[in-house]
């Protein structure tokens, strides 16, 4: 049985076959926002089963997504963020106003087994979650991430680059000066929440960083944890999940 996993974020979708019950190889598709059949036809077989969708995207390019899966899934399963689920609780009053890459991210924090731990997202916003270690979700932060900083900067002063530069505590470019600021400031958020989660909860929490832009502070942040795949986990959790409610009828 062939089975994928779809991640649809605002500027990447992440894909992997289910193999053996994990995820296997993926591949990110940085999309126009247009259309996804030719960069998914060299990657994706012409049948599949049963294709695991999240998507944070926009109505229309997630219509975009499915229409383009239509004709070689049998089976479209869309995850949605649930009140309480797979051992999560989550804090917000209206669930399904907290993101369902951010729901899945916990979904899979839990599923690891780690204990609390604060999930940081660095993608096109720069999102923050604490999960006890009961499953209690504790609430969270948004913030840009480093890349839309950097973004909006160029939009409001041109003469300042949208890329390049490196971080170094006092920089001598204004590349580096724009790679330091904006990344120190993420790191400086992160930071400050693993110190306000670890009052609240009396000890550290396991520290998980996952998106695009994760790799660039694992650096800087030398007790957390790479976790690239994590909305996908989250996913194929969700999956098992909802599998098993199916089955229980």
């Amino acid at each position: 049985m062939s089975e994928w996993l779809f991640d649809l974020g605002n500027s990447r979708l992440k894909c992997a076959p289910l193999i053996d019950g994990r995820v296997g190889a993926i591949q990110a598709v940085a999309h126009d926002g247009l259309a996804f059949e030719a960069a998914l036809s060299s990657i994706l077989p012409d049948r599949i089963d049963a294709a695991w969708i999240s998507s944070v995207a926009g109505t229309r390019l997630s219509v975009e997504l499915l229409d383009t899966l239509t004709p070689r899934c049998r089976r479209l399963c869309i995850a949605r963020t649930q009140a309480a689920f797979a051992g999560v609780q989550v804090a917000y009053a209206h669930p399904r106003a907290l993101g369902v890459d951010r729901f899945l991210a916990l979904l899979a924090a839990r599923a690891r087994g780690t204990g609390a731990c604060l999930v940081a997202g660095i993608g096109t916003a720069l999102t923050i979650d604490l999960l006890d270690a009961g499953g209690v979700h504790l609430g969270g932060r948004i913030a840009p991430s480093p890349a839309l900083m950097r973004e909006a900067l160029h939009r409001r002063a041109p003469q300042l680059p949208p890329a390049g530069g490196g971080y170094v505590e006092f920089a001598g470019t204004t590349a580096d000066a724009l790679a330091s600021g904006c990344e120190g400031a993420a790191m400086g958020l992160v930071g400050e929440s693993l110190a306000a989660a670890a009052r609240r909860l009396g000890a550290p929490p396991a520290l998980l960083l996952h998106g695009g832009g994760a790799e660039a502070l694992l650096a800087h942040l030398p007790h957390a944890l790479h976790a690239p795949a994590l909305v996908l986990e989250g996913l194929l959790a969700w999956r098992a999940a909802a599998t098993a409610r199916a089955a229980a009828g």
